[in-house]
């Protein structure tokens, strides 16, 4: 034993040596993962109401999974990127992902002009891409027509033919029968995803009871709705169909000031975000919108969890795509789990063969020899898709019947002839 003088520490070497403990403990955490993390990277309109959610969403569902020891022990590890918006710095973000970042898999983008922007690069560096809110037709048709060249892009949600039908449906059940409406007049953007939507909306609206009386196609720069509202209410429908997204809030807001008195049933991307009513100043009410989820809303015992904690995290509920950008991350981690693999072409078949109880219902794809190749599966057991009326501020679910949690009811100005 050996003795000498004692030399107490200083107060810099006690801080020192207890960031390195505390580092220590943070890399002892760090190291219970593997060297090879499981890389997605989120590309995503993350200034816009419908896209902040995709980002937020997707890192919540890796925080999940890494909590419970990641996927056989490898961290999933998400890379956001905001696209601006912009199909040019999407493409940027895509090849910078993949050539820089090394990532497995790419989720991207609500915009459907995008995402048919993306396909091409999905395919040249053979990286799996899944969308969580674009809506064209285009998609799944292009996967279809050459299979070997598109099948790494993915379709996370349902395709423009399938959300008219899913209108359709909604309003047979709420305007047709309950109301005893008859016409309708179609109020779309001009965009990539609306030209299917509208395509659909002529098929099928006639086939419930419900006669087209006008088609009305705008830009979505358009900023003053007065005299599409005033021609409009000149053929007197029962109700304006819609497929609104990207011109944002003013055709709501509008609707609204002008006491334009024909509700509005259909499409509403922005109306899917729970800030939508302060952002229109309380002109939401009485909007009906078709969601793949929505707040308060069992459609599997996996959608009010995630709704309510991702309000508790981000102090908003979130937007479809954030639905779905939450369960693609977990598919996308699963089918990592039965391929055994990130390798491209092993993650492409095992994504094809997902079949995953996700917070919009049962997830399962199309496959190669079906038109909408990739697309999601619609109908009964597997996703049908929800309406919802914004009605004293809040989102509630009034279809179908077995999640609805009221009646529809609609602002004074509105003028019902036909119940």
């Amino acid at each position: 034993m050996t003795t000498g003088h004692f030399r107490p520490w200083s107060r810099r070497a006690l801080l020192l040596a207890a960031t390195a403990l505390g580092l220590g403990g943070a890399l002892g955490a760090e190291s219970a993962f593997a060297a090879d993390p499981i890389k997605i990277a989120v590309i995503a309109e993350a200034q816009a109401i419908a896209g902040a959610s995709i980002p937020q969403a997707a890192q919540m569902a890796a925080d999940e999974i890494n909590a419970k020891g990641g996927i056989d022990g490898r961290k999933v590890e998400i890379v956001t990127y905001d696209n601006h918006s912009s199909s040019a710095d999407s493409v940027r973000a895509f090849q910078r992902a993949v050539s820089e970042d090394k990532v497995h898999a790419v989720i991207s983008s609500y915009i459907s002009e995008v995402v048919l922007a993306l396909m091409p690069w999905a395919s040249r560096l053979k990286t799996p891409f899944i969308t969580p809110g674009a809506a064209s037709n285009e998609i799944t048709k292009a996967i279809h027509a050459d299979y070997e060249k598109n099948k790494y892009t993915f379709h996370g949600y349902l395709t423009s033919g399938e959300l008219a039908t899913s209108v359709c449906d909604a309003a047979k059940d709420l305007l047709v029968d309950a109301k005893k409406m008859t016409t309708a007049v179609i109020m779309s953007e001009d965009a990539a995803w609306t030209k299917p939507l509208d395509v659909g909306y002529e098929e099928c609206l006639p086939k419930i009871g419900l006669k087209v009386l006008d088609h009305i196609r705008f830009s979505p720069d358009t900023t003053d709705f007065t005299p599409i509202f005033n021609k409009i209410e000149g053929a007197k429908p029962d109700v304006i169909i819609t497929g609104i997204s990207h011109v944002g809030v003013q055709p709501t807001v509008q609707w609204k000031n002008q006491q334009v008195p024909i509700p509005m049933l259909g499409i509403s991307s922005q109306a899917t975000n729970s800030s939508f009513g302060k952002d229109t100043n309380n002109a939401s009410d009485g909007v009906l919108f078709q969601g793949v989820s929505g707040p308060g809303v069992a459609v599997t015992a996996k959608s009010i969890p995630f709704a309510d904690g991702f309000k508790a995290k981000f102090g908003n509920f979130p937007s479809y795509a954030g639905y779905t950008a939450y369960d693609e991350v977990y598919y996308i981690a699963d089918a990592v789990k039965r391929a055994g693999s990130t390798d491209a072409d092993k993650l492409v078949t095992a994504l094809e063969s997902t079949d995953w109880e996700g917070t919009i219902g049962r997830i399962q794809f199309y496959g190669k020899d079906e038109p909408a190749t990739h697309g999601l599966k619609y109908g009964k057991g597997l996703i049908t898709g929800l309406m919802l009326q914004w009605q004293d501020g809040v989102q509630t679910s009034v279809w179908p019947p077995e999640v609805a949690k009221a009646q529809i009811k609609f602002p004074s100005f509105i003028k019902l002839t036909t119940n």
